[in-house]
């Protein structure tokens, strides 16, 4: 339906052996930009991006993708419509045309080059081994094997975290780019720079519970006692 979130979470709860890990979650992800999720290490952040693709079901509560529950799809066509990036990058053996027709078998080579152009790879990338890239190209290839499914939106899960300065701006620029042209991007990060450079919306998780919801500016004035001490844990001014 026209204007629905991207995602709406109605009170949403994970619960594990170790505790709940999400504790009656209730907002919604814009269905535009980019949304980054940020909080201290074990807050929830990463299986609420989890829930997003069905790779994690709640324990109670819903949640919904463009305005229908997540319960009434396929996993599989779900996982099609919404693309996920993970924290370190994993490739099969064999070349970059091998892994991205993992993704998609009859995508063409057209469709194939094309995707390693929204991921800033030339072409001549299909044919290189994947185990001859270096960590930043891996990470973009897969961002790009991501994107030849066509998705209708992007997990990003900590991308970043084992890349090098150049890399990490690169794949900046590339979430900017995807999310200005359409396809909306939910990126976790344990980096709060990062959440400043990149993010139209916020959301910061603390023990499993939503604390702040808003726009990167207006986090660090928050009157939030937890939320100023992670703030203030993570140096953020």
């Amino acid at each position: 339906m026209s204007g629905d979130p991207l995602f709406r979470f109605d009170s949403v709860s994970v619960a594990g052996s170790s505790g709940v890990r999400l504790a009656e979650v209730t907002f919604d992800i814009p269905a535009g930009g980019i949304t980054v999720l940020v909080g201290p290490s074990g807050s929830g952040k990463s299986t609420l991006l989890r829930l997003c693709n069905r790779l994690e079901v709640p324990s109670g509560g819903t949640v919904r993708y463009r305005g229908r529950p997540l319960s009434e799809f396929d996993p599989l066509q779900l996982r099609r419509q919404v693309g996920m990036v993970f924290q370190r990058p994993v490739l099969f053996a064999g070349t970059v045309r091998d892994n991205l027709e993992e993704a998609d078998g009859e995508a063409g080579r057209s469709g194939l080059e094309n995707a390693l152009e929204r991921a800033a790879l030339d072409r001549s990338f299909l044919d290189r081994p994947a185990s001859e890239l270096s960590g930043g190209e891996a990470q973009r290839v897969c961002l790009a094997r991501a994107l030849v499914a066509r998705p209708e939106a992007l997990l990003m899960d900590e991308p970043t975290s084992s890349l090098d300065g150049a890399a990490v701006s690169r794949l900046e620029q590339l979430a900017r780019r995807l999310a200005d042209a359409g396809t909306p991007v939910v990126w976790v990060t344990h980096d709060l720079g990062q959440m400043q450079r990149i993010a139209d919306r916020v959301a910061v998780l603390i023990g499993g519970s939503l604390r702040y919801l808003g726009g990167p500016a207006a986090l660090a004035s928050n009157g939030d006692h937890e939320l100023k001490r992670f703030l203030e844990d993570a140096d953020v001014r």
